[in-house]
């Protein structure tokens, strides 16, 4: 298979990122443009973003998660504790986080050290999850081959009987991840491929910024 992408081209206009109006923490920055991202119309899903790992077997690994809450400055989200990424996480516990809104012309990299939330944490964000989602995390052995559609669906079908007429219990096996940020990357097209790149580390116990070259 060939494809010649040469000529799909974009030029990059639509803002600026200057250290005039930069605040002095990134969670501030963050929040602007997320919630600009939230009331954008071509923005279907502003909280989803693209998690990277090290996997087990050495090589990298990004799949698009949806971050849930930030809390106490940690960006939360949820998953199956057996499944790939869980096994990347508990192997190594630094990864990276991607927001990309391209009708923004806006991204944001954040690396984080990552840790679970407590029981009681996961217990709450499950009961606040559709039933259909509950049911669907008892279901799944994430990550785990399965020999068809039909075997999956029979496994949902288990846990709609099982559960039927009752609560649905949080699984052992399912719960949250906290990130904690160390570093905020913030990316603004401009033209000429000139772009903006304000880089935020935690320095001190304050956060420091600095240009990058695009």
């Amino acid at each position: 298979m060939q494809r010649d992408l040469q000529n799909l081209r974009k030029s990059y206009e639509k803002d600026a990122l200057l250290e005039k109006n930069l605040p002095e923490s990134p969670y501030e920055l963050f929040d602007s443009w997320f919630q600009e991202a939230k009331i954008t119309d071509e923005i279907d899903e502003a909280n989803a973003m693209s998690l990277c790992t090290m996997g087990v077997d050495g090589f990298p690994k990004s799949r698009i998660v949806l971050l849930k809450e930030i809390l106490e400055g940690n960006f939360l989200f949820y998953s199956n504790y057996k499944s790939e990424k869980a096994l990347a996480i508990e192997s190594c516990n630094q990864v990276s986080l991607h927001f990309f809104w391209p009708s923004l012309e806006r991204q944001i990299i954040i690396k984080a050290n990552v840790s679970k939330v407590s029981r009681d944490k996961s217990l709450s964000y499950f009961q606040s999850r559709p039933r259909g989602s509950q049911i669907g995390a008892w279901a799944s052995n994430q990550s785990s081959n399965v020999v068809s559609r039909e075997k999956l669906e029979k496994q949902l079908s288990h846990f709609e009987d099982k559960f039927k007429d009752t609560d649905i219990p949080l699984p052992d096996f399912w719960g949250g991840y906290a990130c904690e940020p160390i570093s905020f990357e913030f990316w603004q097209g401009r033209p000429n491929r000139l772009h903006d790149r304000i880089l935020y580390r935690e320095e001190n116990d304050q956060w420091i910024f600095k240009r990058l070259q695009p």
